[in-house]
């Protein structure tokens, strides 16, 4: 399929399709059946140096930018996988490698980038504010030179599969706070040291099969080390994480696009009924051509994001907007895909039902379309605030 977006990573995508083969639809289906986490795939990227993609050379990565990480997430979609079960590492990497210190660089991200330890996991969410974050009640409380934590997160995911994870605390009230943004800190907590220690982790079922949790901490005793940056100023700090964690989420929408319409055209040139192809016919033509049409509006708007991120300029209107964009774009995709192969879109065995459920979550997380249209009334056109 010819796409228009602005794209010099031939050699990148060979290789990533290359590996991707060796992991049929067959392999993705049996651990989307039994919600299982695909260890050996994710075990391949890491071996092969994808997930390390951000790091530094000097630390043992590959010192690619957002636009190469994003691609990698977007490949794997585009085969058939699920890059939800990785992409944590690549948008949690830049919030420690923008404002770590060298100290934590220097002890995390050799690690990070050789796979003995993965940073798969960022609690930001909690279960009374949502998308409210400077409301958050999680609270960290500087005793010496530690922190003890209490609270709560929710929609967590990879906890089971993370050795490191991002936490946003209020380390001071928001009553005693100028801006309601200030007070909060962000930390980096070993999963090993936290769990059954004042951390408590509970999975929740869910639609998708996307594993992700509730967590609750009760007195839990991290370093003061553990500090990403200055105290106070981790709303900033993980706006950062954010603008990327929206951009791979396009990019990752784009692969399921594209994909969708691949399977969807193959489909509809062999399928004949009435002694013709479906696919000659207007009714199942224009909705895969305006899905396409849509695709691809928004895969430029995501290298624009990228563009713009890794030249370390202003990114949030750029990363919402592809976000928005290409999770529209992708659900009207996966619906032209399911209407075009019709009850046998239900079947496993050609994997629509998989993907469609996939891409659908891409409508609410991580950001609910609905806010990015509120974040852009506001901030891009000038109107009041709507909440």
């Amino acid at each position: 399929m010819r796409t228009s977006a602005p794209d010099t990573h031939d050699d990148l995508r060979a290789a990533l399709r290359g590996l991707c083969a060796e992991f049929p639809a067959e392999y993705h289906r049996k651990h989307g059946a039994a919600e299982t986490y695909p260890e050996d795939f994710i075990d391949a990227l890491t071996r092969a140096g994808w997930l390390a993609a951000m790091i530094p050379e000097e630390y043992g990565g590959s010192g690619l930018g957002l636009a190469e990480a994003s691609v990698v997430m977007e490949e794997i979609n585009r085969a058939g996988g699920n890059a939800g079960h990785c992409h944590g590492q690549m948008y949690n990497m830049s919030t420690l490698l923008r404002h770590g210190s060298d100290d934590q660089k220097a002890r995390f991200l050799p690690r990070i980038a050789s796979g003995e330890l993965r940073l798969q996991s960022m609690a930001v969410t909690e279960p009374t504010t949502g998308t409210d974050t400077t409301k958050l009640r999680t609270t960290a409380t500087r005793k010496g030179d530690r922190y003890v934590i209490n609270g709560q997160k929710v929609w967590i995911s990879r906890v089971q599969h993370s050795d490191l994870m991002i936490l946003l605390a209020r380390t001071t009230p928001l009553a005693e706070v100028t801006r309601k943004a200030d007070g909060l800190s962000v930390f980096l907590v070993e999963l090993d040291q936290a769990i059954g220690r004042g951390m408590q982790v509970k999975p929740i079922a869910n639609m998708v099969g996307h594993e992700t949790n509730e967590l609750f901490f009760d007195d839990l005793d991290i370093p003061a080390d553990a500090l990403i940056g200055e105290e106070g100023r981790g709303f900033r700090y993980i706006l950062d994480g954010l603008n990327a964690e929206r951009t791979l989420i396009a990019a990752e929408c784009i692969g399921d696009g594209y994909w969708f319409l691949d399977k969807a055209a193959a489909y509809a040139s062999e399928r004949e009924v009435f002694g013709r192809p479906i696919g000659q016919n207007q009714g199942i033509q224009f909705p895969l051509a305006r899905a396409y049409a849509h695709l691809e509006a928004a895969n430029l708007m995501r290298f624009e994001a990228c563009r713009r991120f890794d030249a370390q300029l202003p990114a949030g209107d750029q990363a919402n907007m592809a976000k928005l964009l290409a999770a529209d774009a992708s659900w009207e995709a996966a619906n032209a895909a399911m209407q075009t192969f019709g009850g046998f879109g239900f079947a496993q065995e050609y994997d629509i039902e998989r993907k469609f459920r996939e891409t659908r979550l891409y409508q609410v997380a991580p950001i609910s379309t609905n806010l990015i249209l509120s974040y852009l009334a506001e901030h891009v056109l000038g109107l009041p605030r709507s909440f």
